[in-house]
């Protein structure tokens, strides 16, 4: 392939895998502490949701921003509220805030804006806009370097280079701080952390809400950068595939970076590439576009290797008397 053709494809993957990133390591905290969060895909759409209307209303994309955090971070309390406090299916629970999610933007969004459920058409300060790097343009001529720079590095918006900090910040937490290695501890024996007289309670809700927090930011990106506007259901299953690239990457942030590139990069080739050709048989443009779900499905049946999560992921903790 030419240059001129690989580099929009990675362009598209970085851009595609940006909204699951976040919801990785949103969810890589979550399950980390025990807590399972199948509600990932409520939260970036009720992100979404938000960060799109408040941009729109308000004309700033950072108080959209902060709204779509503020939603999110509302539906990670409920379910911390559900799982933690009183100790309910954290399944069924996360499955409950994605109906909810999923009905409440289309209500409130024909409510406000009178449009079928979606907002306004973003622009200008109510939409996150690209960033030219240093030296961008000068170096754009620089054979090899120089389009890598201008082309795949530079020219993307602010929440693009925050989710790629967003790992290495995620890595340092896990395994570099005191909060990290509790927060491991309480995933995999919460009886031992309560007994050094830590509170478990406390740390589950602190992941949840930094779940929250990554989602809010995931939703922000999907509906003020990657896209112009709000629309029905535009999660489109990136909730799961976040789920799904999590087990593929064993819960490890790095791990997580490399499987989000992955399904980034099978949505970017079928976006790119809509009719394709293999031995004079084409291949219909619906089979393209499947392809990061297709992905999913292959991952959860197991296919590509054993992955265990956290002992006590899904067990609600009961403190001893």
């Amino acid at each position: 392939m030419e240059m001129s053709t690989i580099l929009p494809i990675l362009d598209g993957t970085l851009r595609s895998a940006t909204p699951l990133l976040f919801a990785c390591l949103a969810g890589l905290f979550s399950e980390r502490s025990g807590i399972i969060d199948i509600g990932l895909e409520g939260k970036l759409l009720i992100a979404a949701f938000f960060s799109a209307s408040v941009a729109a209303m308000s004309g700033s994309v950072w108080i959209g921003a902060l709204a779509g955090i503020g939603a999110s971070l509302c539906l990670s309390l409920i379910h911390g509220v559900a799982s933690i406090t009183f100790r309910g299916n954290q399944l069924i629970s996360g499955v409950a805030l994605n109906f909810l999610a999923s009905g409440l933007t289309v209500i409130v969004g024909e409510n406000w804006f009178k449009l079928g459920g979606r907002t306004p058409q973003l622009g200008g300060a109510s939409r996150f806009q690209e960033i030219t790097l240093p030296f961008a343009d000068a170096l754009r001529d620089v054979p090899v370097f120089g389009p890598i720079y201008a082309e795949l590095i530079s020219g993307h918006t602010i929440l693009v280079y925050v989710g790629l900090l967003a790992v290495a910040l995620t890595w340092w937490v896990l395994f570099r701080t005191r909060f990290g290695l509790r927060l491991r501890a309480v995933g995999e024996n919460p009886e031992s952390v309560d007994t050094a007289g830590i509170s478990v309670v406390r740390l589950r809700y602190t992941a949840v809400l930094i779940a929250g927090v990554l989602c809010g930011l995931g939703g922000a990106y999907l509906a003020t950068g990657l896209a112009a506007g709000f629309v029905k259901e535009m999660s489109a299953g990136r909730g799961f595939i976040a789920l799904a690239a999590l087990i593929f990457a064993k819960w490890r942030p790095w791990y997580a970076l490399m499987a989000c590139l992955l399904f980034g990069f099978l949505d970017a080739v079928g976006n790119r590439f809509q009719r394709i050709e293999v031995f004079d048989v084409v291949v219909p443009t619906q089979f393209m576009q499947a392809l990061p779900y297709i992905l999913t499905v292959v991952i959860l049946a197991g296919f590509v290797g054993k992955a265990i999560p956290p002992r006590a992921g899904g067990t609600p903790y009961v403190k001893e008397r």
